[in-house]
């Protein structure tokens, strides 16, 4: 058996192994952690009651984090004309149409997230492969495939995140820093919890949130009352 880092078992301190907590304990309990040498990633993590089997039971979507992820985003946006004036205007780091989908088939993916408009689809769908396995593939479900570029380019940068369940029915979401003041931090994580329960699907029965942890990226997860969040 692996032995658990000094890091680690000090980490297991701020919060008791099999009790549950309020979502405001839990942040409270996070922001007592004073060792970190970097400024690390909270996430909240969901065991959800769906069948991830069911096309129809997917949980996927977006959300706009009040206070941000605390993440400098890199976003490249594929488009023309006006729509490309307003990509530029909101900061996108790179913009084109068929130039573009060209040099991202030839290996280039040195950003974080990828807007196109509707009209520019044909194109993208050539980059399934490429962009596919590594979830930067746009979609309308996120936000992505939009003809208002210039507001979603602006939103992504601003901490506009997405989620999606997976094969085994989790879902991982981002909800800000360590960093982060309590109020910041416990903002973001309602914010996160309303926009999963939200999403729902309707014909998942019985208990949605299974299991429900919140973590900083090196450090034992806090697990949360799930009835509290419901």
């Amino acid at each position: 058996m692996n032995k658990r880092s000094k890091r680690y078992q000090k980490r297991q301190g701020v919060a008791e192994p099999l009790k549950m907590y309020s979502l405001e304990e839990s942040v409270s309990a996070l922001k007592s952690i004073q060792d970190t040498k970097i400024d690390e990633t909270v996430s909240i993590n969901f065991q959800l009651g769906i069948n991830p089997t069911q096309s129809d039971q997917l949980v996927r979507g977006t959300v706009a984090l009040p206070n941000g992820s605390g993440k400098s985003v890199r976003v490249v946006c594929i488009c023309k004309g006006d729509s490309a004036r307003e990509a530029e205007a909101e900061g996108a780091e790179e913009v084109g149409a068929e130039e573009l989908v060209e040099k991202i088939q030839g290996g280039w993916l040195e950003f974080d997230a990828l807007v196109a408009t509707p009209d520019m689809m044909r194109e993208v769908s050539k980059l399934g492969r490429v962009l596919g396995p590594k979830g930067l593939m746009p979609s309308p479900k996120a936000g992505t495939v939009t003809p208002q570029v210039g507001r979603a380019v602006k939103e992504l940068k601003a901490g506009r995140i997405e989620y999606k369940s997976d094969k085994t029915g989790g879902l991982h979401a981002v909800c800000g820093k360590l960093s982060f003041s309590t109020e910041a931090l416990l903002e973001n994580a309602k914010t996160v919890v309303k926009a999963v329960r939200d999403a729902k699907p309707a014909s998942s029965k019985g208990e949605y949130f299974k299991s429900v942890t919140i973590a900083p990226t090196h450090g034992p997860g806090i697990r949360l009352l799930t009835t509290s969040l419901m």
